[in-house]
């Protein structure tokens, strides 16, 4: 059989709570001289302006963020601008090149059988002026 040795309990309770209260006492004591710290004038302004400080700048980065997306969307509505003028273009060109006289009197021609009258069968009617029709 083997042997079985039985160690004494070690009082580590003990030492964690001592360890815990000097912990405590320590905590109170920094925050009292924080607290005392901050009623001088100087402090409390020292802090005003450090909270200014952090607050300006997360402003900035806000407005740096936001900057971003506006110019983002900017581009991508001068590009689509540039689309669309190019588009106008095409269009246009298009338009110009269907209403031209010449196609206009082919088609007329191909389609509906229609031919330019000749200059005998072109018949002048006057217009009667609002004065001479009384």
């Amino acid at each position: 059989m083997g042997a079985v040795a039985i160690e004494e309990p070690v009082k580590t309770a003990k030492l964690n709570k001592q360890k815990v209260r000097d912990g405590v006492a320590t905590a109170v004591r920094i925050s009292r001289q924080v607290f005392d710290a901050t009623r001088q004038g100087k402090v409390l302004v020292s802090l005003a302006l450090v909270v200014v400080l952090v607050a300006s700048s997360i402003g900035v980065v806000v407005s740096a963020h936001e900057n971003r997306g506006l110019f983002n969307t900017l581009s991508q509505l001068q590009a689509e601008r540039d689309r669309y003028q190019s588009e106008w273009s095409q269009l246009l060109l298009e338009q110009s090149a269907l209403s031209a006289h010449g196609r206009v009197e082919n088609l007329a021609a191909e389609r509906f059988n229609m031919v330019v009258p000749g200059r005998q069968d072109i018949v002048l009617v006057p217009l009667m002026s609002p004065v001479a029709s009384q």
